[in-house]
């Protein structure tokens, strides 16, 4: 009997795994807050013997090395990954025996990086599910182009090989990627949350496409990459340093107001509806319920000091558990509870409209001349734009604030968070802003003129 546990790391749409028997255990690309596998072992009454890295990661700091040292477990990362630290290379073919009857082999499956390797798990000698990382996905691959521009169609390519390669495991052998479930290492997102060898090669472009279609359309499809994903492979094959969650000191609003004016970024963390009723003028509003980590640290000029706002210290603590995920380790300060409490003056608290896309359509349909902001992503407005818009990116606004014309800017999305990103970003700069926090859809719907 084995057992395999998928652990999800939300907010940056990846998961983990842990796969085992009866007393041992391998995990799969650990998260840096290794807790979540360490509890998940005691479940399960597994002793953790090995930790497997597919690759080294460009989207979030590894627990691996962390983990393995505290459970004394093999460290399994592949041969020709460049790091700084002990491990045990691993190569093509290579057998780890879990215990009797439970073996997780090595397949090199580069594409994703040059090293990246897969693993096959096999029970009583039939294989039976495989961690593909971020080769293949579900629906989909692992995207070639975080390593070295000169490498990417060298590396597009042999994804599909490694696809096809993966492809000759038996139907039904399940799927088990890292990547694809909201991560930007996934050349598109994934479609469901299970799948098997037999499915994907019905569906994944990497299996039903020749190799030259195959690349032509994932090379052109190749979305925006998030900024800091620059530190986190260099992060990764350093060895990271465990992850330090005890509490940040307390700030009181001297502090807050002091931090705010050596232009440092103070983040509110509560829901955009609250920020948009009242909030300390220069704060940004990233929502803790969300992809927080992701959108922060893609923005924010890398160790700018951060200090946190929230309703909560266990608001305060989920927020800081996904930063160390991505490498922002210890928030200056942080401070709980209302607007009010964190303003030094009264008169520095403030707020801005939200809106609909109705509410937009009315304004226009009385001829009123608005300018609206489009802060999705260039893909996204490629599939359809509102006819006289201003285009700038979310990950691009903040070093093109003086592109946007003089008067109130609507800004909007495709379902209202990166608006309200954007909205607090504008505000801090001193922009008059309406949020629009609504679904892109009811743009025509309410009548806009939406352009493709």
């Amino acid at each position: 009997m084995y057992f395999i546990e998928t652990l999800a790391i939300a907010g940056l749409g990846n998961r983990s795994y842990l796969v085992g028997g009866s007393a041992a255990a391998v995990a799969v690309d650990p998260p840096r807050d290794i807790e979540q596998v360490l509890a998940a072992a005691g479940r399960h009454q597994v002793r953790i013997t090995h930790v497997a890295e597919t690759h080294l990661h460009n989207d979030y700091v590894s627990g691996g090395l962390e983990l393995a040292r505290i459970t004394g477990a093999r460290y399994l990362v592949p041969a020709d990954a460049n790091v700084a630290f002990a491990r045990v290379p691993v190569a093509d073919g290579d057998r780890f025996d879990l215990e009797d009857g439970l073996v997780l082999q090595a397949m090199a499956t580069p594409g994703h990086t040059p090293h990246h390797t897969s693993y096959i798990v096999e029970a009583d000698s039939s294989p039976v599910a495989a961690f593909t990382g971020g080769s293949l996905l579900i629906g989909s691959v692992g995207r070639p182009d975080l390593v070295e521009p000169r490498l990417t169609e060298q590396l597009a390519r042999a994804q599909h090989a490694s696809a096809h390669r993966l492809a000759q495991l038996p139907d039904d052998v399940r799927v088990l990627p890292t990547h694809g479930f909201g991560s930007f290492c996934s050349s598109t997102q994934a479609e469901g949350d299970a799948s098997t060898i037999g499915a994907e090669k019905a569906r994944n472009d990497a299996l039903v496409k020749d190799a030259d279609t195959f690349v032509a359309e994932l090379l052109a499809g190749l979305d925006d990459v998030p900024a800091y994903y620059t530190h986190m492979g260099p992060t990764n094959a350093t060895g990271p340093a465990p992850a330090d969650l005890t509490g940040p000191r307390r700030a009181n609003a001297a502090e807050i107001a002091a931090r705010l004016a050596a232009g440092e970024w103070v983040v509110d963390l509560r829901n955009r509806i609250a920020f948009a009723d009242g909030h300390l003028t220069g704060a940004y509003n990233f929502e803790a319920d969300g992809q927080l980590a992701i959108y922060l640290a893609w923005l924010i000029p890398w160790g700018r000091p951060v200090t946190l706002l929230g309703e909560s210290p266990e608001q305060i603590a989920k927020a800081q558990r996904e930063l160390v995920r991505v490498g922002i380790d210890r928030p200056a300060a942080a401070a709980t509870g209302t607007p009010d409490e964190w303003a030094l003056d009264p008169a520095t608290v403030r707020s801005f409209p939200r809106a609909a896309f109705a509410d937009l359509a009315k304004f226009r349909a009385r001829g009123e001349d608005l300018l609206i902001l489009d802060v999705r992503r260039a893909s996204e407005r490629a599939r359809g734009w509102i006819s006289g818009s201003v285009h700038i990116p979310l990950h691009e606004l903040p070093a093109r604030m003086r592109e946007i014309p003089d008067g109130t800017v609507w800004v909007h999305c495709a379902a209202g968070t990166r608006a309200a990103i954007a909205a607090s970003l504008l505000d801090a700069a001193g922009r008059d802003v309406v949020a629009i926090d609504d679904s892109f859809p009811q743009a025509s719907a309410h009548g806009l003129v939406v352009s493709t």
